[in-house]
């Protein structure tokens, strides 16, 4: 039900060898612009070739690369081409945010930071101590294994504010016994595969109860909220209950489909605090004074506000991506040389 990174870059793989589109496919080049060209009816785009395992980095890194060895550390060549027909699939989810500027000392921290989008699989996280910031849908698939898979000494993780957290579904017969036969069932047993798809279909659009302004989707968010928190106080150690009561209705921000974060902040090893980063030095980070969650003016709340320094080897930020700066760094010129981004400024945001 739920294939794990690895994998799902083997499928991905395995299409293109299956479909011989491999030729067909090209890498390490990053397109910086296209411009319509209205007399000749076709559009005129930049691209800049890179080094091979640029592509892998983010735009901030690589100017960061650029900044520190030139140019010819991150590109090899540019070229102008043409084309009839350019289809956007760059997504929301791109570039992630950068660190924090409002937290001082990064250039002073002898520990790695990296962002969980991405993964530093050189890094050797086994009896450190470990910071992450965030605690969206990448923070809970990763956080409860930074212990039991990649021997974690201590993990931090900070977290703004709460997300609602939604049980995952699960393969029937239990996840064990659907990853073993779901395999032979979908490729032997006709029809299955597409039942399957259409039930795991049907229940994502059942959540149309829940997004409307009428009294029913009102009482229909109402009772799922009772039942998430009612999941939530079984799940995790009651000291979180409360920094894990969201102040806001389910739906208002994405939700998390969750089968291993909860149960695993009952590890002693994991600690949850909405104390906010305030500084970091050379192997230690703190946190405080003040919180992030529940609000401070809340005076019947008894969330931590102290100061603490706690020791930290590596940090780890899974805040998020720029999903504001939509397209970034791609620039697109269209007719009479408007651009993309100020269409996008001045209607208040992106949209077709």
């Amino acid at each position: 039900m739920y294939p794990s990174g690895k994998e799902i870059v083997k499928y991905l793989q395995d299409v293109c060898n299956q479909y011989e589109i491999i030729d067909k496919i090209q890498l390490n080049t990053d397109v910086r612009e296209c411009k319509w060209l209205e007399s000749e009816q076709v559009w005129e785009l930049r691209l800049q070739h890179l080094m091979t395992g640029v592509g892998d980095l983010s735009e901030y890194d690589r100017s960061q690369k650029i900044l520190r060895e030139g140019s010819e550390a991150v590109y090899v060549s540019e070229e102008v081409i043409r084309a009839k027909v350019v289809v956007s699939c760059v997504g929301g989810l791109v570039e992630p945010k950068t660190w924090p500027e409002n937290v001082p000392g990064k250039d002073k921290f002898q520990g790695e930071i990296c962002h969980s989008a991405r993964w530093r699989y050189d890094v050797d996280l086994k009896d450190k101590d470990v910071i992450v910031v965030g605690t969206g849908c990448s923070a809970a698939q990763f956080v409860p294994k930074l212990t039991k898979e990649y021997g974690a000494k201590s993990v931090t993780q900070l977290m703004r504010s709460p997300p609602w957290v939604v049980p995952r579904m699960k393969g029937l017969g239990g996840d064990k016994t659907w990853e073993e036969w779901s395999p032979f069932l979908c490729t032997y047993t006709p029809g299955f595969a597409k039942t399957i798809r259409f039930l795991i279909a049907a229940g994502a659009e059942y959540d149309w109860r829940l997004f409307g302004s009428g009294d029913y989707h009102e009482k229909e968010r109402k009772k799922l909220e009772k039942e998430l928190l009612t999941h939530m106080k079984k799940t995790v150690p009651k000291k979180y209950h409360e920094i894990l009561t969201p102040d806001y209705g389910v739906g208002c921000k994405r939700r998390i489909f969750d089968a291993t974060w909860f149960p695993g902040l009952n590890d002693p090893n994991i600690e949850l605090t909405t104390l906010p980063l305030t500084s970091i030095a050379e192997n230690s980070v703190t946190l405080g004074p003040g919180r992030t969650y529940p609000d401070p003016k809340v005076t019947t709340s008894s969330a931590p506000t102290h100061e603490v320094t706690l020791p930290a080897d590596i940090i780890i930020l899974a805040n998020g991506f720029e999903v504001v700066k939509w397209l970034h760094p791609l620039e697109i010129t269209g007719r009479n040389g408007v651009k993309l981004h100020n269409v996008f400024d001045a209607r208040g945001g992106p949209q077709m």
